[in-house]
Formats: C-alpha cells, sequence, structure tokens
C-alpha cells in the first residue's frame, strides 16, 4: 500500500515526456490514471498492459476540462509547451498564452469539482537572469525571467500566483514544484524544440562534426534525470500540498563543456567542439538550492548526470532515430 493505493488520479499531459513517466510511477503505486492526450501516443504504449484511461481532448474548451476533473482526488497538471533557448526566444507571446488558458481551465474546473489536490508543475525559467546561486525558492518573482526564457518564465509565475490565490481564496489544497532541467529516456528531440540534453545527443549520433555549441561552454546548469523528477513530483503532491513552491532538481552543477565532452565520451564518437560565443548562452549559472526539497519532502535526486546520460543515449540509439 502506498498513498497513491486506489486513487484516481488525472494527468494533463500525460503523453508528453515527462507526464507518461508519472503516469507509469503512478499507475505501478496503485493509483487508477487517466491521462489527456494531445498528440501522439507513442509514449503511451511502452506502458502496456498497464491500465490508463485515455481521453483525447482539447484544455482550451473548459467544458473538456469539467468533465476530465469530475471525481479526480488528485490533477497533475503537466500540459505545457515549451522549447528550447531559441525557439523559447523567438515565441514569448504564444507560450505565455498557450500555457496559461488552458491551466485556467484546469485549475478552474478541479476547484468547481472539489479536487482534493492539485500539483502545479512549474519551472526554473520563472528565475531572474542574475539569480543568486544556488537559487532558492524566494527568489521565483524576483526582476524579470531570464529574456531567452521570458514568456515561458511569465506563464509558470502566473500559475503558482493562481495556485496560491485559489489556496488563499477557496482553500483549495495546491502543491507547486519547480523542475530543474529534467532529461531523460523519451525527451523530444526535434531540434526544433529540443532542449539542450536532447539536442546534443541528437547532432553527436548524427555524426555533426565539428560540433557547433552556443556560448562559452562556461555556463553551468544542473540536470535531473526524469525518473527522480517524476519522485519529486509524486511527493510534492503527497506532502506539501501548501501552494509554496519547491525546487525538483539535482545539486550537481556542472558546466556545458562537461556534458558536451560526456556526450561525445558515451556516444563514442571522434567529435570535435566549437564554442560559438556570438550566440545566446542563457544564464550563466543555473542551479538550484535543493534544501527544501529534502526539509519539506524528504527528497534527494539520485541518478548522477552521467548515468543518465548513458541510460539517455542507449534509449535514443534504439528508439528515438
Amino acid at each position: 500500500m502506498t498513498f497513491w493505493t486506489g486513487k484516481k488520479v488525472l494527468v494533463t499531459g500525460g503523453s508528453g515526456f515527462v507526464g507518461s513517466h508519472l503516469v507509469e510511477r503512478l499507475v505501478d503505486a496503485g493509483a487508477e490514471v487517466t491521462s489527456t492526450v494531445h498528440n501522439s501516443l507513442k509514449n503511451i504504449r511502452v506502458m502496456d498492459p498497464r491500465p490508463v484511461r485515455l481521453l483525447r481532448g482539447d484544455l482550451r474548451d473548459e467544458n473538456f476540462c469539467k468533465r476530465i476533473t469530475e471525481n479526480q482526488d488528485a490533477v497533475m497538471n503537466l500540459a505545457a509547451i515549451v522549447g528550447g533557448v531559441h525557439y523559447n526566444s523567438m515565441h514569448p507571446a504564444s507560450l505565455l498564452r498557450d500555457n496559461l488558458l488552458p491551466f485556467m481551465n484546469v485549475l478552474e474546473a478541479s476547484r468547481q469539482n472539489g479536487v482534493d489536490r492539485t500539483l502545479i508543475v512549474s519551472s526554473a525559467c520563472v528565475y531572474p537572469r542574475n539569480a543568486n546561486v544556488p537559487t532558492a525558492e524566494e527568489e521565483g518573482f524576483k526582476d524579470w525571467p531570464e529574456k531567452t526564457n521570458e514568456g515561458y518564465g511569465m506563464s509558470k509565475r502566473m500559475q503558482e500566483y493562481l495556485g496560491m490565490k485559489y489556496a488563499e481564496e477557496y482553500g483549495m489544497n495546491i502543491a507547486i514544484a519547480r523542475p530543474y532541467n529534467t532529461y531523460g529516456p523519451r525527451d523530444k528531440f526535434d531540434p526544433k524544440v529540443s532542449h539542450v540534453i536532447p539536442a546534443l545527443i541528437k547532432r553527436v549520433v548524427d555524426g555533426e562534426n565539428p560540433l557547433n555549441v552556443w556560448g562559452s561552454g562556461k555556463q553551468t546548469r544542473s540536470f535531473i534525470y526524469v525518473a527522480d523528477f517524476v519522485e519529486g513530483l509524486m511527493a510534492t503532491a503527497e506532502k506539501y500540498c501548501q501552494a509554496d513552491p519547491v525546487n525538483i532538481g539535482s545539486s550537481e552543477e556542472v558546466t556545458i563543456k562537461y556534458l558536451v565532452e560526456n556526450i561525445i565520451d558515451l556516444v563514442g564518437k571522434d567529435t570535435k567542439i566549437e564554442f560559438d560565443t556570438t550566440k545566446p548562452e542563457g544564464q550563466p549559472r543555473r542551479t538550484c538550492d535543493t534544501s527544501k526539497a529534502y526539509e519539506k519532502l524528504g527528497f534527494k535526486s539520485k541518478v548522477l548526470l552521467r548515468e543518465g546520460l548513458e541510460k539517455t543515449i542507449d534509449w535514443y540509439l534504439q528508439n528515438g532515430r
């Protein structure tokens, strides 16, 4: 028996990269899972024969949101549209609009249907460019988000704000998780929308040589493997429904140069690296303070970057091309 045994749980975005892993883990924990499906079912198919109720529809439709949240014990809102630095910097308005409207509909429907607890999955993109590092949760509403992720970051700030105010005004049980750079099997490897790890893996595997990398390579990030992240999401929803953001990430901070070198080594290519300092590189440093997650949830990531990269590359070589 777990906390989730017998719970009816709706996962929006459950056919996506992180969502499919969360659905899989919830089913294994004994939950009765319903997942919304927007486009492809390929991530859901890997879970057969696990029982999952699939509902195809548009979260911009208020009536659809009311139907799917009926009789649910928990709603875990992972539906999102996001890409890498280039995509996000070119689409600030649409990213704000297309992430906020579906979220508002799901949150309001959850309120109307008396859902016991709701998880908001935010983003490290809420933080400003020059935030202190490691970055504590208190900095999430300081200054403007990093320019290259401004539209997406503002959409996540507004989701957090609405969650806080719905908890205050209506007494809803709201949990807020802020992920830091999740990666792993089933990630998006399409160069138009991919984040840094899947983008680099695809380019190295495809034989790009020399490998052109935006920025100096000195910028740092912390990356969390998807299995760890899913455990963090479940722990946040179970143990800390306080409408108070919690960073879910890894304390292992690495340079982009280190990341690229490890991907090349694990793929087994003899690839030269060219760092292009004329291109944007995002925040100089981005890693989170994980002390609150440990204090409130007892959560700490387990998978180190090199191990996670190896698993992700192996999956891509077998499934992604």
